[in-house]
């Protein structure tokens, strides 16, 4: 089978010829470059052989438009935080307007990357994926704490923020499946009842993740949905349009088998990507790997950690799992044997 054969395979819930996988993860060192970040994700890619490729950007690429100021430190996963948010006060959520993606810092850069990988021979017969955050998501981004107090006491003012953020999405989606991208991963970080009540996301996450996901619906070959965090409400975001569903389901339910019962295609998970992947054995990360085949009999799913991989993961274990599941592994000069 081709990689693209493996993934559609894995969505319609069909046999495989092996568990298809995919690992990511940030490049903080150079991921304020379209030309670092595009090598950087390449290499990454040849080395491990994952059954699509993620491209995972600087955290804040989204938002920079918008005011917000990326720090420079670096967290654990890789990702930097929000220096200073735009939105300080209710009424800036009014400075949040519809942007033209081609053209604005942050998304630009996102479609350079994507132009400037040009679906190198790296890439091989892998489905690419630009990482695309939920307009709630990004309203988080944009103003920190106060969001829920916000959607709460000046519920007018944000949807007029979130409407604007979302014709930008949908303007960015569509640029980046022009260029020749398979779908998207969509990550939503705001379906959990440890960000938001129930009520809330319904209200201002979940009609929004519907607009951008529809908008690609038929477009797209592999839409992910990424449901981010603990406490999830996993019921709605299992009724989201997609293809496949990842989240941390080593960490907080529902179980990967338990997933697959509740989405009609693919899971994406069974690899814990701290405990495991980055602290544990190779030993260790590759019976994970085999006990996530084992748990959902190796149809619809496909392996994965959770989220992205810690910066300091180590190489022997990721390709530890590759192993297992019988993956290609390339030997490249200087990353590793």
């Amino acid at each position: 089978m081709s990689r693209r054969q493996r993934i559609a395979a894995a969505v319609s819930r069909q046999p495989v010829d092996r568990v298809p996988y995919a690992v990511w993860r940030h490049f903080p060192g150079v991921d304020r470059s379209p030309a670092g970040l595009a090598q950087a994700t390449l290499r990454f890619h040849e080395r491990y052989g994952s059954d699509f490729l993620k491209i995972t950007p600087a955290g804040g690429y989204a938002v920079e438009a918008w005011g917000c100021v990326e720090s420079d430190e670096v967290h654990p996963d890789g990702h930097r935080p929000c220096a200073r948010c735009a939105v300080q006060r209710p009424e800036d959520w009014k400075t949040i307007r519809p942007l033209d993606p081609a053209s604005v810092p942050g998304w630009s850069a996102q479609l350079e990357t994507i132009i400037r990988m040009g679906f190198d021979r790296r890439i091989g017969d892998a489905p690419v994926l630009p990482t695309v955050f939920s307009p709630l998501s990004l309203a988080r981004k944009l103003s920190g704490g106060r969001l829920a107090e916000d959607l709460r006491r000046h519920p007018d003012l944000v949807s007029g923020a979130l409407e604007a953020i979302t014709d930008t999405l949908v303007r960015f989606t569509e640029l980046a499946l022009e260029e020749g991208v398979s779908g998207i991963f969509y990550s939503i970080q705001a379906a959990s009842t440890s960000v938001l009540d129930e009520d809330l996301y319904a209200r201002f996450g979940e009609p929004y993740d519907r607009r951008v996901l529809e908008a690609v619906h038929g477009r797209s070959s592999l839409t992910i949905v990424h449901c981010h965090g603990d406490r999830l409400l996993f019921d709605r975001l299992a009724r989201l349009p997609g293809h496949a569903w990842n989240w941390d389901d080593r960490a907080t339910p529902p179980s990967l088998a338990e997933g697959k019962a509740r989405v009609p295609g693919a899971v994406i998970g069974g690899l814990d990507q701290w405990r495991t992947l980055r602290d544990a054995t190779p030993e260790q990360a590759a019976e994970e790997a085999q006990e996530a085949v084992a748990r959902t009999g190796g149809v619809g799913l496909i392996v994965g950690p959770g989220c992205v991989l810690p910066s300091n993961t180590p190489d022997a274990n990721v390709a530890a799992v590759i192993r297992a599941l019988g993956g290609p592994l390339k030997s490249i000069p200087g990353v590793a044997p």
